[in-house]
């Protein structure tokens, strides 16, 4: 009887770099879109008065920062010498975030604004709910097969960005149709949470089973960083495809 190995398949060169290919485009198509959400949404909340679609916006705008912090590590020979840089940026941008939700989270519950009915808001917030959890799961597949945090964790803020869509979608319906001012900002607090919790695993490499070496550097680890495995740690969802 033959022995199965159930450990992941070493990547070969050519893998590798197919995979580091795909990332820099997923992060390209990224950072475009994004950049077209930001500049729809803030101009659709300033002629609605709508903080929340102003706030979106912004979230944007630390969306691209997230995604040009992965564009910028695998523009490198090689990235995983930049992993650790990289998941300090998205780290800070998911604090950024958190922090912008909460203050206008807690502005809109105490009356500060009140966002009018806007059907360019709408509409924006329903392409998004569709073109972001797929970009979102297409990195996160590539960085898991590739080992890299810093992929995976970017693939996280896009997620969560697809998670304030639905917040945004939520309000903007709920205003329009039920006049309820509360519900934006009540979910908008859940969601910063999560962001602070993304945020902390981001900081902590916690985001994926990358390379040990990518973290702490080779010499130190004693590992090659070849291996997206090593350094996986027990029950670390990177680790299998």
């Amino acid at each position: 009887m033959s022995s199965v190995s159930l450990g992941p398949t070493p990547l070969t060169a050519a893998r590798r770099s197919l995979l580091h290919r795909r990332v820099r485009w997923i992060v390209a198509g990224t950072i475009t879109y994004n950049i077209l959400e930001a500049i729809v949404a803030i101009t659709a909340g300033a002629v609605a008065s709508s903080s929340a679609l102003i706030g979106f916006g912004l979230d944007s705008v630390v969306e691209v920062l997230s995604a040009a912090a992965v564009a910028w590590q695998f523009a490198a020979p090689d990235p995983h010498r930049r992993e650790k840089v990289a998941l300090r940026v998205i780290a800070f941008s998911f604090f950024g975030l958190a922090a912008f939700v909460t203050v206008d989270a807690v502005r809109a519950l105490l009356g500060a604004a009140e966002p009018e009915h806007s059907p360019v808001g709408i509409g924006l917030a329903v392409v998004s709910l569709v073109v972001m959890p797929l970009l979102s799961w297409f990195e996160r597949r590539t960085g898991r097969e590739l080992g890299s945090a810093s992929a995976v964790a970017d693939s996280k803020q896009t997620l969560i960005c697809s998670y304030l869509s639905a917040v945004l979608l939520a309000g903007l319906v709920l205003n329009s149709t039920l006049g309820w001012t509360w519900a934006d900002p009540v979910a908008a607090l859940v969601i910063a949470a999560v962001a602070v919790k993304e945020g902390l695993e981001a900081w902590r490499g916690d985001a994926c089973c990358a390379p040990a070496a990518a973290l702490v550097g080779a010499d130190d680890a004693g590992v090659d960083g070849d291996d997206p495995a090593e350094g996986c740690g027990a029950g670390c969802s990177c680790c299998g495809h």
